[in-house]
């Protein structure tokens, strides 16, 4: 595995569809559309709960009818998008597992993959969201084996095979449980493990309908650009990667006031998400758009390289987010690549359930006054678990810095305020989580590998020459 935080595969192969029933009410299928996500949102941490990136999506889970075999409905009809969001139909099938209330406030979506090991972190956190949601969010599964992973597929049958006999969660858990042993023998010792009538889920597993099933998935994900695992839609609102409980519930939390708002206001409970989905639906962008160039000042913030230097790399960063720390290998390696051709800015977008980062974001500015910007932001995130008031005066005195000078504008919130703007900027520019860079304006997400960085920067280069 080679990203940090979320998987990508290669493009997955055409797959046949798989109509959808509905979920809210059993007698009336809910159509709806979704506007393309493109690029890949690669281990990343987000931040306030309005800032996630819309990605609308038709949530139609499977009717209530007790068999998860019986026979699906007619297809939904896509319906022509407002604005200029051109359409792609995303519906959830009949046989992909659900849990949770019939009405539910928000419906979470979660695309992944059983050998996935980012997908596994996320699924103990979405077992915690499952208790702390119980009466309002339902839950459902949607399966994106990647390509680079062998036992991911027939994981991803197994599983459907034990959801017909209704224990899709169990085996859900045993396969996250056991990771590393995906085999043919193991799952059919899983399956047992967990009381499935082994000889019809034989049948089950083998059935080319729960394969057509499994590719069905695969093109719904890759409709709404969840082409890395694990993607989750809260409805529709996209967030990407292995995060932690808190990042959800700060979406599932807005959701649920809006949610409340509407019913307030009349709206049916069990029309709710499907309303909240289409206000998403209407921030999706353009499938195919190239990605957008935003220009995004530098300021006052801690810059390294030549200014003439032909890439300019603007950093979001955040000093307590784990995603953001594999990052400053990747960009000592870049300066040393592309020797005196790249510049690299950064900016602070401390995320609210970090409760050390606005602090140290102001030590890091601290020891910018004094020249020691960059060794300071090294030491910290080397000692990321250390960053309260007194570890960062003992960081500030192993770099040398004068301890009165250090100690007095951290006292007076000095640097607050250009904290406070960065995070703006952030914001105003479409930076809702950490890491994110912009490479001569365009967008880059997550902590992403060296290879991927270069090649957005030699495809700058190019441009420049």
């Amino acid at each position: 595995m080679k990203t940090q935080g979320q998987a990508t595969p290669s493009k997955s192969a055409p797959a046949a569809t798989e109509a959808a029933q509905t979920f809210w009410q059993p007698s009336v299928i809910w159509p709806l559309v979704t506007g393309l996500a493109v690029g890949l949102f690669v281990g990343r941490e987000v931040g306030t709960p309005g800032a996630s990136a819309p990605v609308a999506a038709a949530i139609e889970a499977p009717s209530p009818t007790p068999s998860p075999s019986a026979a699906p409905a007619a297809p939904a009809a896509a319906r022509a998008p407002s604005g200029d969001v051109a359409a792609a139909k995303f519906t959830l099938a009949a046989h992909s597992p659900r849990k949770g209330p019939k009405a539910a406030k928000v419906t979470l979506v979660e695309i992944s993959d059983f050998e996935c090991p980012f997908c596994s972190r996320a699924a103990a956190t979405v077992a915690e969201l499952q208790k702390k949601y119980e009466k309002d969010v339902a839950f459902v599964f949607v399966n994106q084996p990647l390509a680079f992973h062998k036992n991911a597929v027939p994981a991803a049958r197994a599983a459907l095979a034990a959801n017909r006999q209704g224990k899709f969660w169990p085996y859900h858990d045993k396969l996250f449980a056991n990771q590393q042993a995906l085999g043919e023998p193991e799952l059919a010792k899983y399956a047992a493990e967990v009381g499935l009538d082994l000889k019809k889920w034989r049948k089950d597993y083998a059935d080319p309908a729960i394969a057509a099933a499994v590719d069905a998935d695969k093109k719904m994900s890759d409709a709404v650009g969840a082409s890395g695992t694990p993607t989750f839609l809260i409805n529709g609102r996209k967030l990407v990667g292995a995060k932690p409980a808190d990042a959800f519930s700060a979406i599932i939390d807005e959701e649920l006031k809006k949610a409340d708002a509407l019913i307030a206001k009349g709206t049916a409970k069990e029309a709710v998400s499907q309303k909240l989905t289409e206000e998403a639906l209407a921030a999706a962008p353009a499938p195919g758009a190239p990605p957008a160039r935003v220009e995004v000042p530098i300021g006052a913030a801690p810059v390294k390289g030549p200014a003439n230097a032909p890439i300019t790399i603007v950093e979001f960063s955040d000093f307590e987010c784990p995603f953001c720390n594999k990052i400053p290998p990747v960009l000592k390696q870049l300066e040393a690549d592309y020797k005196g051709k790249v510049r690299i800015a950064f900016k602070h977008l401390p995320l609210p359930f970090h409760k050390n980062a606005p602090l140290a974001a102001e030590a890091s500015l601290a020891a910018h006054e004094q020249g020691k910007f960059w060794p300071f932001h090294d030491k910290l995130f080397e000692n990321q678990q250390s960053l309260d008031r007194a570890s960062l005066e003992k960081f500030a005195a192993e770099l040398g810095l004068d301890a009165r000078k250090f100690k007095a504008a951290l006292d007076s919130g000095k640097f607050r305020a250009q904290v406070q703007k960065d995070a703006q900027q952030a914001a105003s520019v479409g930076a809702t989580g950490t890491p994110t860079f912009f490479i001569n304006g365009t967008r880059f997400v997550g902590a992403q590998p060296l290879e991927a960085f270069k090649r957005v920067i030699d495809e700058e280069l190019k441009r420049a020459s």
